[in-house]
């Protein structure tokens, strides 16, 4: 029994048992490994800690170091934050030009039709006439149809006053146009005669 033990452990007779050790031993070649490995992640926590120290003073991050974290340089950061600050001014000024093109366009369109055009909801635009007798005075369309090609009249106070120009242009002509221009004619009458 006590000599399956020592079997077990290892042990053997000197006398008649040689042992050969291998060149390339795995053992000695795992044992390398791991100490290599060892030594590798000791140097970079090493440098981990050198740049946490740096950062926790609030400096910049060492030269040495940035190739190793993969985090830009503070001369790189201030260029992005200068080319990000360029960025959101030329959006600024966009926006700026943008909304006064807007108004510009809406100003002619109610000079030339008439006609001031807003949108209430989604798809839904109120037209109101200049010649109109109330500020109330509107028209309300809704854009129906593939892409909103198509524009339906919903009914408002207003065009249930204009029933005769509604049967003939709407729903005889199909002609939202000239329901419009024959809407601002009879208007423009009213106020003229009036």
């Amino acid at each position: 029994m006590q000599l399956e033990r020592c079997t077990l452990q290892g042990d053997y007779d000197q006398s008649r048992t040689k042992v050969l050790h291998m060149s390339l031993n795995p053992t000695s070649v795992a044992k390398q490994r791991l100490r290599e490995d060892r030594d590798r992640l000791q140097e970079e926590c090493e440098r981990l800690q050198g740049l946490l120290l740096a950062l926790e003073r609030g400096g910049s991050v060492p030269t040495d170091l940035e190739s190793v974290t993969g985090l830009p340089s503070s001369k790189e950061v201030t260029e992005l934050r200068k080319q990000v600050e360029s960025a959101e001014l030329k959006n600024q000024r966009l926006k700026e030009v943008f909304q006064t093109k807007i108004q510009e366009f809406r100003k002619a369109c109610y000079t030339l039709t008439g006609y001031q055009v807003d949108v209430t909801t989604a798809g839904q635009y109120r037209l109101t006439s200049q010649y109109a007798e109330h500020k109330t005075d509107c028209l309300v369309f809704k854009a129906s149809g593939p892409s909103g090609c198509k524009m339906q009249l919903l009914e408002t106070e207003f065009s249930r006053s204009v029933p005769e120009l509604i049967e003939l242009h709407l729903l005889r002509q199909d002609s939202i146009p000239a329901f419009l221009s024959a809407l601002t004619l009879e208007l423009f009458s009213r106020q003229t005669t009036a």
